[in-house]
């Protein structure tokens, strides 16, 4: 695979997480039905926040898994994206975590942290910056 360093459109990204989130919903779904299996058949209440935690946790494992095992979701190897450290290196768990949290905060800020590489200087955005992590365009040969 050549990787070179042009950044991914802004489109091909919203693409590739599209792609990611129906692919989590399905996740998110058998987690579900687990835990409500673990509950004795029981349905969930709304707002628990031990559930809630859980679902966040199940999402952080699915992402973070596929960036620290080749970089790319598999939305992201559909649209030919892949998440590499420094020194082109695939990221460690840790920078996973960083970068899922603040995904987090740039979705809840009304997709800010997102639309911030149009005017970065490095088209990074927040969680890229604080996890160290850049998303290159990955052209198979």
């Amino acid at each position: 695979m050549h990787m070179n360093s042009v950044r991914p459109s802004l489109l091909r990204q919203l693409m590739a997480m599209l792609y990611d989130i129906l692919l989590l919903l399905s996740v998110l779904f058998f987690a579900s039905v687990l835990a409500v299996a673990l509950n004795s058949g029981e349905a969930i209440p709304a707002g628990n926040p031990l559930f809630i935690f859980y679902l966040f946790f199940v999402s952080f494992v699915f992402y973070a898994w596929f960036w620290t095992h080749g970089g790319q979701t598999l939305g992201m190897r559909a649209w030919k994206i892949q998440l590499i450290g420094k020194h082109k290196k695939s990221i460690d768990w840790h920078q996973a975590l960083i970068r899922y949290v603040f995904s987090i905060i740039s979705l809840c800020s009304f997709g800010l942290g997102f639309f911030w590489q149009c005017i970065d200087s490095d088209g990074l955005t927040w969680h890229d910056k604080l996890a160290k992590t850049k998303v290159s365009f990955n052209d198979v040969n």
